[in-house]
């Protein structure tokens, strides 16, 4: 596939978006910057960057508390984040609750949940692909719970053993937390198979999806799905906030997280009777300013269209996978049928870090490392991988840089 041939099939006027996104027009080391790290954090687009400006700028208060008419202004924004960011995955607002990001979300839910609905010798199912922050959690709810934290493995080409999958379900799950997506290898996971075959035993199933609700339409309802978290800055919005979905049914019966402000409805020294959700768990002063940057990032991509975005990144994602593979010696890590577009490599011998700072060196942002999922390279039995991660702004001519960038780094290592 060429690249004009690939320009043609593009929906989207890549070139247009892309000033909308001011970063994407500096240099870096002399080179103009191509970004391939939007697995670890997306660009911002203006329009982001501006609804942050206005709120500071113009109606900066806090919220829920005032009668004046810039805490008013601020709470029916924030509100209306809510309703924007909830409305995106088809679910209702007092079913979202804001958190400081995916972490935060499924650490929320692993302490609530846990404090009500584990006990000893229960089981809690994750997979072999998950990120530390969808391990961790539930390893010290186990802990803290005496129950027992069970992986389901994965094939060579970094795809879910369904079979095993469907064996560790028993009368002691109690909960199936996977990711929709893998941060790592780009996998897409059958998420709905899981939730079919978690609800038929009636274990409740959330989703980290973290990496899916910016390339694939989500719709809660439609998954049927119990629990699912992800965050503001990988969707194109700040740092410091994200969400915790949660159907209301499940919700209502979850204790606290926090305590503190806004999230009570009376407090006495004797008892204090909290809020419905989703201010019950949003104890305190919250990401104001966070929320409505979110909502306006989701605004911007609803804008572009989810179809468009889409079918783009399958575009770009087909011919980064032809032109990675034809490099001798790289090895992509995880070859799944279902994919985004996210690449994990390793050339030879060479350790990661090289790799990157090798191609920084040409402009090209990749990330190094575990990628904060240890366990899975264990299971691959490497240190770490160079990470490619693509977003529609990116281009077929930036992915020709990055393969050229990678020969460059190849012929250096050798010397």
């Amino acid at each position: 596939m060429k690249v004009a041939e690939t320009m043609v099939q593009i929906p989207l006027d890549i070139e247009k978006i892309r000033l909308d996104f001011p970063i994407l027009h500096t240099t870096v080391n002399g080179k103009p910057l191509v970004y391939f790290d939007n697995g670890a954090t997306t660009q911002k687009p203006l329009a982001v960057t501006r609804a942050i400006e206005t709120y500071y700028n113009t109606y900066n208060s806090n919220v829920h508390r005032g009668v004046h008419t810039l805490s008013q202004k601020a709470t029916m924004a924030y509100e209306e984040a809510r309703t924007t960011v909830a409305g995106f995955i088809n679910a209702q607002p007092e079913e979202l609750i804001f958190t400081k990001g995916t972490t935060d979300a499924i650490n929320l839910l692993a302490y609530t949940f846990g404090k009500k609905f584990i006990k000893e010798g229960d089981e809690i199912i994750i997979s072999a692909m998950e990120h530390h922050s969808n391990i961790v959690p539930w390893q010290l709810c186990c802990e803290e719970r005496k129950a027992v934290l069970k992986v389901v493995p994965i094939n060579e080409n970094g795809e879910l053993l369904m079979d095993e999958f469907e064996r560790m379900l028993s009368d002691k799950t109690k909960l199936v937390a996977i990711t929709y997506v893998s941060n790592t290898m780009g996998t897409i996971n059958p998420v709905r198979d899981i939730i079919r075959l978690a609800h038929a035993r009636k274990v409740p199933v959330m989703l980290d999806a973290a990496q899916a609700v910016q390339h694939i339409a989500v719709d809660v309802k439609e998954l049927d799905v119990d629990f699912m978290a992800f965050s503001g800055h990988k969707l194109y919005g700040p740092t410091g906030i994200g969400a915790l979905y949660g159907k209301l049914s499940w919700l209502e019966q979850l204790p606290p997280y926090q305590g503190g402000g806004d999230m009570i409805k009376t407090v006495s020294f004797d008892k204090t009777v909290y809020a419905d959700p989703p201010l019950r768990f949003e104890a305190g002063t919250p990401n104001i300013a966070g929320a409505i940057g979110m909502a306006a990032g989701v605004k911007y991509i609803i804008g572009i269209g989810l179809d468009k975005i889409a079918t783009t990144e399958r575009i770009l994602t087909e011919y980064a996978l032809e032109r990675l593979s034809s490099i001798d010696g790289l090895r992509l890590i995880g070859m799944a049928e279902h994919r985004g577009p996210t690449f994990s490599f390793v050339i030879g011998n060479s350790h990661p870090t090289d790799v990157g700072e090798l191609l920084d060196q040409q402009g090209i942002a990749v990330r190094t490392g575990h990628h904060c999922t240890q366990p899975l390279m264990d299971r691959y039995c490497i240190p770490g991988t160079a990470r490619a991660s693509l977003s529609f702004y990116n281009t077929p001519e930036e992915i020709e840089r990055l393969v050229d960038g990678i020969n460059k780094a190849m012929k250096l290592l050798k010397r």
